[in-house]
């Protein structure tokens, strides 16, 4: 099998859509008609990336019958299955466009919504995300679960969006550069967005229910969800200084520790309490052990951290603009 490497091309293309595909070759061909009729009404120079992420169906040949029918619709096939995330991570770093707009291969999400996207972006924003206000889904299964999630994830991250989790999104390019998804992590774009200094809203979009094909989602998303939030919030507040919680937690401990011995020590010698009838000195002696456990694993990411940003040659702040200045600022000799 020919390895593909990511585009070298230096032409760029107005608009790139990404198309995760999986097990889906009875909506491949309908789809792409369908926005192949929505993007020629569009004065827009677009690409349409397909990543087949290991499909065990006949998805592999409908593909190739799109490519070869519609040169700017383009292929990318995984050896296996790698999931959704990192297939949009693929057709970020293969596209060429200065818009992106994820979608999804099950029908369910509508073409017809691209142009109102692009509208919204136009208006001045950096991300438009998609909202199924009227979602045609399974409401005990899909529904509730995706509501409580998303409640959950606007209250922990402060990007306020009702349906983090439908994949018909517009991104500018320059927002999102650089970003590198793992897990479930693309319904989190707006939230890294937004940290970049993006500009977020939302947008009611159609849904459509699914017409054919199974659904590859299943109850157990949710707890994946919620871990990648865990790590969302971490890497946002936390990364370039690790040692704020690592020693909110060792100095948490340190001080249950001394309240714990204190209080052993006044049941020794006011109430006549030996030290092996209270849990308390264990109490202590554990708590001082985690608390300098705590401490030591923040400085061992600091240093992780410093090493990752100097080998990187990353910076930890991002200019927007700059005027009256040389191209590159001045390196300390």
């Amino acid at each position: 099998m020919t390895s593909v490497q990511p585009s070298t091309e230096t032409d760029s293309c107005q608009v790139s859509i990404l198309i995760p595909v999986y097990n889906e070759e009875e909506n491949i061909l309908p789809l792409c008609e369908e926005i192949q009729s929505v993007m020629t009404t569009l004065n827009l120079t677009f690409e349409v990336i397909l990543i087949d992420d290991g499909s065990l169906d006949r998805s592999r040949e409908r593909l190739r019958e799109v490519a070869d029918r519609h040169p700017h619709f383009k292929v990318i096939r995984f050896r296996r299955n790698f999931g959704q995330t990192a297939a949009i991570m693929a057709g970020i770093e293969y596209s060429r466009g200065d818009i992106l707009i994820p979608m999804d291969s099950d029908r369910q999400n509508d073409p017809k919504d691209i142009p109102r996207l692009l509208a919204k972006l136009h208006e001045g924003y950096d991300v438009v995300s998609g909202w199924r206000k009227d979602r045609r889904d399974n409401p005990v299964i899909r529904t509730l679960p995706s509501r409580a999630a998303n409640w959950l994830i606007s209250r922990a991250s402060g990007v306020h969006l009702h349906d983090y989790g439908c994949t018909i999104k517009a991104y500018r390019r320059d927002v999102i550069a650089g970003v590198r998804l793992y897990g479930e992590m693309h319904r989190f774009i707006p939230i890294y967005a937004q940290r970049m200094g993006a500009t977020v809203t939302e947008l009611e979009v159609t849904h459509h229910p699914r017409r054919s094909g199974t659904s590859k989602y299943g109850l157990n998303r949710i707890f994946k969800v919620i871990l990648d939030l865990i790590v969302v919030q971490f890497l946002g507040k936390y990364f370039v200084k690790p040692i704020y919680l690592f020693g909110s937690f060792g100095l948490f401990f340190l001080l249950l520790a001394l309240l714990s011995g204190i209080w052993a020590s006044y049941l020794k010698l006011f109430a006549a309490t030996s030290f092996i009838s209270t849990p308390l000195p264990l109490i202590a002696v554990m708590s001082f052990m985690l608390g300098i456990i705590a401490i030591l694993l923040g400085l061992v990411a600091e240093m992780l951290v410093r090493t990752y940003f100097e080998s990187q040659g990353r910076s930890v702040y991002l200019v927007l603009e700059t005027r009256n200045f040389s191209p590159q600022p001045h390196s300390a000799p």
